[in-house]
This record gives C-alpha cells, structure tokens and sequence, in this order.
C-alpha cells in the first residue's frame, strides 16, 4: 500500500477522533513525521544484530528525535476546538495520544526499510499502559494491520526504574493485555541486573527480550567483576526463556564484552562504522528472527 495513501488514512481518522480539522502526520522526502502541538517527532531506525555474527539483522529498535515545531497560523475556529481539547482531555490523555502518534510516525517509516520479516522494538511510556485501564494494544493494533504488518512483529518496550515501583503489577497487567494480542515484550533496565527482585519480575512478566544500556554500565564495575555479573545475568535470562540485547555499543571494547558475556543480541554505531569488518559473515541470511513467542 502506498506511503501517502497511509499517512491520509491515519490523518482522517486522527481527525475524526479528536473532532479537528489539524493533519498531524506528514510526509517529505520519503520519510514520516508527526507533529504534536509544537513538537515535531521523525523516526531513527537503528539495526539490532546477532552478537556472534552482526551482519544478520533481527529487526530494528525505533528512537525518536523530538524538535520544535514552528505552529502555523490558525484561524478562530480552528484554534477553538484545539484549546477545548486539551483542555478537557487532561495530562494523561495527552500522554497516550503522544505516544500513539509516536508509535504511528515509527511503523510507517519502517515500511520504508521493506524488510518486514524482522521485530520493529518500540518503546512504550509505562504512563501510557498505566492510563489505558483495558484492551491495551488494540488501538494500535488497528495500526499495524493498516500497515499490513502483524503484532507478532512488534516488540513492546517497557523501560523499568525504581520510580515505577509501586505500580510493577499494573504494568505486568498491562504487558498481558498485549501479549495477548500477539505483541512480543521486552523489559529494559537502567541499571545491571543482578538483585533478586529484578529477575523476580522478569520471570512474572516473561519477556521475550531483556534490554540493558553500554551506557549504564559505564563507571559502575571494572574488568573481571563486570564480566562475571553480565555473564551470571545472560545465563539467568537465557534460563527464563529470553533473549539479551545490549545497545548503544560506541566502540570495540563493548562490542568484545557482549560477545565475550554472553549477550544475544547488539545495537549501536560501532557496527555501522564504515571500517567495521562484516567480510566474516557476508554471506548471511540478513534476517534472523529469535525471540521466545
């Protein structure tokens, strides 16, 4: 189905919903952007690698890049009824709405990549899974079908911290819901996982796919103590049935520490170097889709 085609169906239905005359979603260049009150959302794709042979792509995590949007001149009424809306819907409506135009700027811009048989990871705001109180996945579901894509093809990514402690058995509801609906669900963790209690809910919940950050383990361990705590807390995932992904690998020296611990799969800019030496695989399959289903 056309990219353009896409973009006006999802903009005529926005626009039935919230009653308004605004087209959020916008096509240039070949590419999908959302804007959000004065907010401009666009799509950053970034390739998750097998760790042992990184030119075999499993999928692709999406980031956003947010920038200020320059608000266009608005007439009485189309203001009007812009204002009333915000009003009326409150904080938490406006942090659902966000995140599934988000999520929407990020599935049409993965179709323009083509290769659909890999897991496209979106990340979900846990504010969101917490405001929608039943059915969570079926608006977006809706999406992806349009998109001729299937949920099976979507990983959701629910970013965990300390903050969001009080409301853990809420968020696992929530993750149910879409697993029931054929969603894949991945957990990341701002911090190493090692305490009982995070493992704990990583069983209760059942990812298919357990994320950390390079970035977080920077300054935390050295040497030998970092290597034997991620390689103890692969072997734990693996033994829960999930898949290990270490992303925002910058250089050789994490590239070397997700393979040597154990870690399934990888992202970052050291794989996209141009001096990066993918010569070893070359001949891979590009796709291998792994994940507990």
């Amino acid at each position: 189905m056309p990219l353009q085609y896409l973009v006006e169906y999802f903009n005529d239905r926005l626009g039935s919903e919230h009653r308004s005359s605004v087209r959020p979603f916008i096509l240039e260049d070949g590419k999908v952007s959302g804007i959000f009150g004065p907010v401009r959302v666009d799509s950053v794709l970034k390739p998750i690698r097998t760790t042992l042979t990184p030119s075999v792509i499993v999928g692709h995590a999406a980031h956003m890049n947010v920038e200020t949007n320059k608000v266009p001149h608005l007439y009485v009424n189309e203001l009007k009824p812009l204002v009333s809306d915000i009003n009326s819907e409150g904080e938490a409506e406006s942090i659902i709405n966000f995140d599934r135009l988000s999520r929407t700027v990020h599935m049409l811009n993965y179709l323009t990549i083509v290769h659909l048989e890999g897991v496209l990871f979106l990340d979900v705001d846990p504010r969101h899974i917490l405001g929608v109180k039943q059915d969570h996945g079926a608006y977006f579901e809706e999406v992806i079908r349009q998109c001729g894509l299937e949920t099976k093809n979507v990983a959701i990514v629910l970013t965990l911290n300390s903050q969001y402690a009080p409301y853990y058995q809420d968020l696992a509801a929530g993750l149910e819901n879409y697993r029931r609906r054929g969603y894949q669900i991945a957990l990341k963790f701002d911090y190493i996982v090692r305490n009982v209690q995070t493992f704990s809910l990583i069983e209760q919940i059942g990812p298919q796919y357990v994320i950390q950050s390079a970035r977080n383990l920077l300054g935390r361990l050295h040497g030998d103590e970092l290597f034997e705590q991620l390689s103890q807390c692969n072997a734990k995932i693996a033994s829960l049935g999930a898949k290990s992904i270490l992303e925002h690998i910058e250089d050789k020296k994490f590239a070397a520490l997700a393979r040597n611990s154990g870690f399934d799969l990888v992202d970052g800019d050291y794989y996209n170097q141009s001096s990066f030496d993918h010569s070893e695989d070359s001949n891979a399959s590009q796709y291998a889709v792994g994940g507990r289903h």
